[in-house]
């Protein structure tokens, strides 16, 4: 199994090549150069299995033998050995042919635990047999930053720099990110937007020289391992309901949604992607309307959703040309001088062939989460919301199973759900130690240059 990149003009290279990489040289992402396909049999015998098999199954093929089988399986085991729901990704029925997919029962409550400790794990195996360091850094809008502290968080030979916007994460967020105990792990409050922290990521890595001399990495979802490690989730929901559902996923980078075009393109069927956006509506303008434009990220009551630019689109669009690279590098080159890109007919079709996009406001998101706890009794945090009341107005017309996908603990959003149903979660164990633990954290301007002396500056003692 080899990777490309969406620009064509980097090299192809394996899975574990592409694990450490992070972003293609050229500066697009890597994709499979070819997807691997599962047979209606294959998926159909997924019922009824534990999430692991699956996911050894489904990463697997992806992988190629970059890993040996049982270093896989091993790891696997260990990574989801950490959850406290053994179902891993279980569904729960809230209404007729409604679902919640719930994610959240990783170390850092966050669905990004699915995919980050499968991984740190097989990143720091990686690393140990190229024998060498690694400077991991990552932008987060809310929740990546804690689940990557938490996978790579006292790993040898690994250096972890997380980039979060100062006063845009929730409390809960940025405690669980700077009250970490980790001498590898380094949190930095860049004063801007979350769009202003990936930015900077992206620049970092361009930076050829810089990311060379200090082994740059990313592990947020540019990095195709993440989509590989969700794309399973959709393979065992599908399965457990045995039709072709709709999933309503919460959407800021597009790294979720895209992981369920991942399942597509591997054989699963899914009647439609819809992507489910806060007032910060990028995604809903283009898929709806054919401009894919960036504004001005406004902070919502779903902040890891508050973002402009969303970086896995490139991923989308990609495919959606015919797996045009040369298109793809051009479009990408004029969205990155202009901020905005007008999508043509045939590319518009076929994006809609696999989504759909509504938006929501933080009016509708509270009056969804209301609902729920008020028809059910079940809390549900505000990224969830966002997709629930996407999926009430979409269930007035879809005759099919509807799968939400719910990201996050309500207790990490403890203001919103409160304000929207008047009980405060109650705070599992999991986060107490970070709601009492001592900050540490470094605060610079959103500049790239003052990022990367930050990053010099603590490397040589580290």
């Amino acid at each position: 199994m080899r990777y490309l990149s969406t620009r064509g003009q980097s090299p192809l290279i394996s899975f574990a090549d592409m694990l450490l990489a992070g972003l293609a040289p050229d500066g697009g992402l890597y994709l499979p150069e070819a997807w691997p396909q599962f047979s209606a049999a294959e998926i159909a015998a997924f019922k009824g299995k534990p999430y692991q098999d699956v996911a050894e199954a489904v990463m697997g093929r992806l992988i190629g033998d970059s890993f040996a089988p049982e270093d896989l399986h091993a790891d696997i085991a260990a990574a989801y050995g950490t959850f406290t729901d053994p179902r891993i990704a279980p569904l729960r029925e809230i209404g007729p042919d409604l679902y919640l997919m719930e994610l959240f029962h990783g170390p850092t409550l966050a669905f990004k635990d699915v995919a980050l400790q499968i991984l740190g794990r097989l990143f720091a195996r990686a690393l140990k047999r190229q024998g060498g360091r690694a400077t991991v850094l990552a932008a987060t809008s809310g929740d990546t930053g804690s689940a990557a502290i938490a996978a790579l968080g006292g790993l040898d030979n690994i250096e972890v720099f997380v980039l979060h916007p100062k006063g845009r994460v929730s409390e809960v967020q940025r405690r669980q990110m700077t009250t970490a105990p980790f001498a590898n792990v380094h949190n930095i409050a860049i004063e801007g937007t979350f769009d202003d922290a990936q930015s900077i990521v992206k620049a970092l890595f361009a930076e050829t020289d810089f990311a060379k001399a200090v082994s740059l990495t990313a592990v947020n979802s540019i990095n195709f391992a993440r989509i590989a490690a969700q794309a399973v989730y959709y393979f065992t929901a599908a399965a457990e309901l045995g039709t072709a559902p709709v999933f309503v996923v919460p959407t800021g980078n597009f790294g979720d949604v895209f992981a369920g075009e991942a399942a597509m393109r591997m054989g699963l069927p899914v009647d439609k992607l819809w992507v489910a956006t806060n007032s910060n509506d990028i995604m809903a303008r283009a898929l709806n309307e054919g401009l894919y434009a960036a504004g001005k990220a406004q902070p919502t009551l779903s902040p890891s959703m508050d973002i402009q630019v969303a970086s896995n689109f490139e991923r989308a669009l990609f495919e959606a040309s015919g797996r045009d690279a040369n298109w793809t590098r051009d479009q990408m080159a004029t969205f990155g001088a202009e901020g905005s890109l007008t999508l043509s007919p045939p590319i518009l079709a076929a994006l809609r062939t696999r989504y759909a996009a509504a938006r929501c406001d933080d009016t509708e998101t509270l009056a969804a989460i209301a609902r729920v706890e008020r028809e059910t009794g079940q809390l549900i945090d505000p990224h969830t919301g966002v997709a629930a009341a996407a999926a009430f107005n979409l269930k007035l017309s879809k005759k099919v199973p509807v799968v939400v996908l719910s990201t996050a603990h309500p207790a990490k959003f403890p203001d919103a759900v409160n304000q929207a149903t008047g009980r405060i979660p109650e705070v599992p164990p999991r986060l107490k130690a970070a709601l009492d633990g001592e900050e540490n954290c470094h605060v610079t301007a959103a500049e790239k240059g003052l990022v990367r002396g930050l990053i010099e500056a603590i490397l040589p003692r580290s």
